[in-house]
């Protein structure tokens, strides 16, 4: 294996090792966990969205003053360590979420620790992407580490559900109890969650650490100067933007649909457990389906994106997704798409499946798309500065998708009219999107 070679096989590993956070604690397992404990599915929706909510906003705060400080000091890699770290030890202390000692603030404090951590890693490591590989080769290389992230996810999430995470009779989806003598009765197994993850991340972000290696920057200054001249230049990217006019509708659009695809996967197993009563190996099976299909079409749709370019793959995905949460309102025990159905029916079942497939299918090949298409609409001359702004419009609303599910949530009393907000983001991207060109304001 070449050196290049190696260093993007390292870069894979992030996604690999990064991904059961957002597969097995804010989707499939622990969130599922926190809606049975709180016994209550249209409250558990809207606390978690609250959670998400503040997680969201600090990130906003920081991310693009971190991302300029690691621009101008060089030292990337020691953020993604500092980070990792936050990642660690937010879903490690999720193991003490008992549901006898359930503490609801504790708990969404420490889930909020590990999201940002992971979120700001993320950050740093797109920032790598474009030193990878030509401009040929970056859509094919952010689909195939997105692919590869999501079947980290899939392997992480089908060991959860066949050796540790227990349903209601106190077993595994294959029927076997708890490993290592965990007692269902008090959870044990599903809290494992935090530490599986934790322990995986550390184990796969070996080959990063090993593999992935930054050029020293010549022109690097001190973290005092750095962080003296952080505010002055995020000013003055900001102010150079109405100037760009295709990067900053981009930037605008992902802004809407990043934040509601989020959203997405945020209340996907909470919307289950809530409106279809499903336990947590139906969840798992779901998550399963999702993931799959979110891997080969991460994969389809890098290629898609060399051949057609990013923005078609883009567009695509949000109609998609933007059909799937229509579909969801429409879908409780009692009726399918506003056709009724009897008690014992398992087509809202079936249903969902299919909406999980979708929206795992759409979201893999959009966020991989993404990525590239920011690679071609950035000043090639400053695209680290690029992608602090990539940061930052991702970090400025999330709190937004996770708020108004919140909220309207709150409001209705329904878990199916809370999702309506995702709709309404997802058609507020792709209305933006339509003054972005392929390859930007270099198009001509």
């Amino acid at each position: 294996m070449t050196d290049g070679n190696r260093r993007i096989w390292g870069w894979y590993f992030f996604d690999w090792a990064s991904q059961p956070y957002n597969t097995l604690i804010i989707t499939f397992i622990f969130a599922p966990y926190v809606a049975q404990l709180l016994g209550d599915g249209s409250r558990a929706q809207s606390v978690w969205g609250y959670g998400i909510a503040a997680a969201g906003f600090v990130m906003a705060l920081l991310s693009p003053l971190l991302g300029t400080i690691a621009d101008r000091t060089g030292g990337r890699m020691w953020f993604i360590l500092l980070f990792s770290l936050m990642y660690v030890g937010g879903a490690w202390a999720l193991w003490y979420a008992a549901p006898g000692a359930f503490n609801l603030w504790l708990v969404l404090f420490c889930f909020a620790i590990g999201m940002i951590g992971m979120e700001f890693a993320t950050t740093f490591t797109n920032a790598m992407l474009p030193g990878l590989g030509t401009p040929a080769e970056i859509g094919r290389i952010s689909g195939t580490g997105w692919a590869f992230g999501y079947a980290g996810g899939l392997v992480a999430l089908v060991l959860m559900l066949t050796l540790l995470a227990e349903n209601a009779s106190g077993t595994t989806l294959i029927g076997l109890a708890p490993i290592l003598g965990l007692d269902p009765e008090t959870r044990e197994g599903t809290r494992a969650v935090g530490p599986f993850t934790a322990i995986w991340y550390v184990l796969f972000m070996i080959p990063f650490f090993l593999w992935v290696r930054e050029p020293r920057k010549a022109d690097a200054i001190g973290l005092g100067e750095a962080v003296r001249r952080s505010w002055p230049e995020l000013k003055a990217s900001l102010r150079a933007l109405p100037a760009r006019r295709g990067l900053l509708f981009f930037l605008l659009a992902s802004m809407f649909y990043r934040d509601a695809l989020n959203g997405f996967f945020a209340f996907g197993g909470i919307y289950a457990e809530g409106v279809l009563g499903w336990d947590l190996t139906q969840i798992g099976v779901f998550g399963i389906a999702a993931i799959f299909t979110g891997a080969v079409f991460a994969w389809i749709g890098g290629r898609a994106d060399a051949r057609f370019g990013p923005l078609a793959v883009i567009v695509t995905c949000i109609v998609v997704l933007a059909l799937a949460s229509l579909a969801a309102v429409f879908l409780s025990r009692e009726q399918v798409f506003m056709l009724a159905v009897g008690p014992d029916s398992r087509l809202p079942d079936i249903a969902f499946y299919l909406i999980g497939a979708a929206v795992g299918a759409a979201g893999g090949a959009l966020q991989a798309s993404s990525r590239t298409l920011m690679v071609r609409l950035a000043d090639p001359a400053r695209m680290t500065e690029g992608f602090g702004l990539y940061a930052l419009t991702g970090k400025a609303t999330s709190f937004l998708a996770p708020l108004s599910v919140g909220v309207v949530t709150a409001m209705t009393g329904s878990q199916q009219l809370g999702i309506l907000p995702l709709l309404v983001l997802f058609v507020l991207g792709l209305f933006l999107l339509l003054s972005v060109k392929p390859n930007g304001d270099r198009a001509g």
